[in-house]
């Protein structure tokens, strides 16, 4: 992939290659004319040309020939249509960088023909810029295409290259189920929140903030989050006695065994050739 100015194809135009587009073109560092969406769904491919002014093709092979990089963006039961489709479309010079959930580089590869291929891992916060995506090269991708490849996750916040693809499967059960976690977390407490008198509207505020400020000030102070919990733990005190509750639920085993379980099910879908739910 030699273009100074690369063609980049999304195959499958939803949440997460929109996400991608758009911060691509809000750091500057791709206009329009070099973006293409292809999507099935013509009243979702005009919605992307009405915000972004990019071009868009109904027709996944037209749209893959002109390509120097080729963001596969499916949903993952849609993996056995498109590969075939797209294998004998792909230039010579172009390679493949996949978000799909659970295809292996192995079986990209293999669908599509091409040795070139990087998987991805990205999560939900990745649609304002705020998310972090690990990722892996198959030993075929030239350092200029791993290069863009760091400047399209880039566009979805930080991302970690890693060299064993069974770290994939970590993330996918740790960073990519994880806004889930933290969502059903922020439930809870704005629940409690209710429950004790406060008003929806001002219970979420609290627990939105609270959180927001407390990874603000992990981040910034760089100590381990033990040493932050003391900070606001005093002996006797209300937060003692909430964390004594919490510890004696078995919190800590609770959130172990719940993500071990959705790292062993990524495998399994995985190994089984199975495709994670939408």
């Amino acid at each position: 992939m030699r273009a100074p100015k690369p063609t980049i194809c999304f195959i499958g135009s939803g949440v997460m290659a929109e996400a991608m587009i758009k911060g691509l073109l809000s750091q500057g560092t791709m206009s329009a004319a070099q973006l293409v969406a292809a999507d099935p769904r013509e009243e979702r491919g005009q919605e992307l040309v009405e915000r972004y002014d990019l071009r868009y093709e109904s027709d996944n092979k037209i749209a893959a020939a002109h390509a120097d990089i080729l963001v596969l963006s499916v949903k993952p039961q849609a993996l056995a249509q498109v590969l075939p489709e797209l294998r004998d479309s792909l230039g010579d010079d172009t390679f493949v960088l996949s978000i799909v959930a659970g295809a292996s580089s192995k079986r990209l590869a293999d669908g599509l023909g091409t040795e070139r291929i990087i998987r991805a891992m990205p999560n939900t916060p990745a649609q304002i810029g705020q998310g972090i995506t690990i990722w892996l090269a198959r030993a075929a991708v030239l350092e200029s295409e791993r290069s863009w490849a760091r400047t399209l996750l880039g566009a979805l916040g930080q991302e970690i290259a890693v060299e064993d693809e069974s770290l994939l499967d970590m993330a996918t059960a740790l960073s990519g189920s994880g806004p889930a976690y933290v969502f059903l977390f922020m439930e809870a407490l704005i629940d409690v929140g209710v429950h004790m008198g406060f008003s929806r509207r001002i219970a979420e505020q609290l627990v939105q903030q609270t959180l927001l400020g407390s990874v603000a000030f992990a981040q910034a102070s760089g100590l381990h989050p033990a040493s932050l919990r003391n900070q606001v733990t005093s002996p006797g005190g209300t937060s003692a006695e909430a964390i004594f509750h919490l510890e004696k639920g078995g919190l800590r085993t609770v959130i172990a065994r719940a993500v071990w379980a959705a790292y062993e099910r990524s495998i399994s879908l995985g190994s089984n050739g199975q495709h994670f739910p939408e």
